[in-house]
């Protein structure tokens, strides 16, 4: 008899392929994971956990040493794959969570070159994104829940015998796809995100993309509590003086930064400029462009950004764990009429700042 375990099928052969087959699409990302820290924000390899916690949100990811954590870079291809799929039912095509490409097609879309080099670190990207581990709490539904995935099920190359790649396939979590195939959860991106070089004011342009959105007296954080949601390893006064340094530079595309101060508390207000964002089913635009060999070096020309007088009207962001303070509530973008309804919370003490949420134009 044969001791030999029986071959489990692939998870592929179970799932009808999305053949990834339009060019240009609006870089769409998906909420939950511009406001939460679930990326490792630093080039180096990181092993350390991300635990977070606030509210009755749990997040926490896990990497192995063999890999390390995904990045923030990383997530490019889960950007890449969220507008692929929203593109793709804009137009009455039928998509799932296995996805069929070129290498090509997904480089080019981020901004990257498209050598040799960078298909090895698009396949390094891959395996960190399979390699790490995600718990949490977020859209646990009516019955408590704690759902257990990583960014990537499985991933597969299809090299021809002198090893160059012709097609890529991977599949999605179901929780990552069911967050994109809802339009309330994903936020169109400015295609010049691709060309921010910093782990920290690429997160930072996330976070002011889902709460400043178009509002015109923007947000205001705690620059305390930034630290928290960033999961970065840095320390909060390391990761101020970052914050300083980048409010100085004003990278981030269609928002202007300045650091103010409310007593003891650093903040930060972030507030819109020119957005090129638009709807999530509007007409597609080409994404815009970086190069995979700069990642992590930051750099931007300074821009000159004057804030209205600080006003802390507070206001309530409708998920608690992102509240710096409580107050009452404004409604964000109001021009959007399909933005993503307040998910209510009890009140808690909170700090005498504001801090609440975009919808935003998706």
């Amino acid at each position: 008899m044969s001791s030999r375990r029986p071959i489990t099928p692939s998870e592929r052969s179970k799932l009808d392929p999305f053949v990834v087959a339009i060019g240009d699409a609006s870089p769409r990302d998906q909420r939950d994971l511009m406001e939460r820290p679930f990326f490792s924000l630093a080039k180096a390899k990181r092993t350390r956990p991300i635990l977070y916690e606030a509210g009755d949100v749990c997040v926490e990811v896990f990497a192995v040493p063999e890999h390390g954590m995904a990045t923030i870079w990383d997530a490019d291809v889960l950007i890449w794959a969220a507008s692929q799929i929203v593109e793709a039912e804009n137009h009455g095509l039928k998509t799932s969570r296995f996805l069929r490409f070129t290498p090509y097609q997904l480089l080019i879309a981020v901004g990257r070159q498209t050598g040799a080099r960078d298909y090895k670190l698009l396949k390094g990207a891959l395996a960190r994104l399979q390699a790490t581990v995600i718990r949490t709490t977020i859209r646990q539904g009516e019955h408590w829940r704690r759902h257990q995935f990583s960014w990537i099920n499985e991933w597969e190359e299809c090299a021809r015998r002198d090893g160059r790649v012709e097609g890529m396939e991977f599949v999605l979590p179901d929780w990552f796809y069911r967050g994109v195939i809802d339009r309330s959860l994903v936020l169109t991106i400015d295609p010049a995100y691709f060309g921010l070089t910093g782990g920290i004011e690429r997160w930072l342009y996330r976070v002011a993309r889902k709460h400043a959105g178009r509002q015109p007296r923007g947000w205001l954080f705690e620059i305390a509590h930034l630290h928290k949601k960033s999961g970065s390893l840095v320390r909060v006064s390391d990761f101020a003086r970052q914050i300083r340094l980048i409010a100085a530079r004003q990278p981030l595309p269609g928002y202007g930064l300045h650091v103010e101060r409310e007593g003891r508390h650093e903040l930060l207000r972030i507030l819109p400029t020119k957005l090129s964002t638009g709807p999530v089913d509007s007409a597609v635009e080409a994404l815009g462009t970086s190069h995979a060999n700069r990642i992590g070096i930051p750099h931007a020309a300074p821009s000159g950004l004057r804030t209205h007088a600080s006003n802390i009207e507070s206001n309530l962001e409708s998920n608690l764990e992102s509240n710096c303070c409580s107050g009452p509530v404004r409604v964000a973008d109001s021009a959007d009429a399909g933005a993503e309804p307040p998910t209510k919370h009890p009140r808690q003490p909170s700090l005498p700042l504001l801090d609440r949420k975009a919808g935003g134009k998706r």
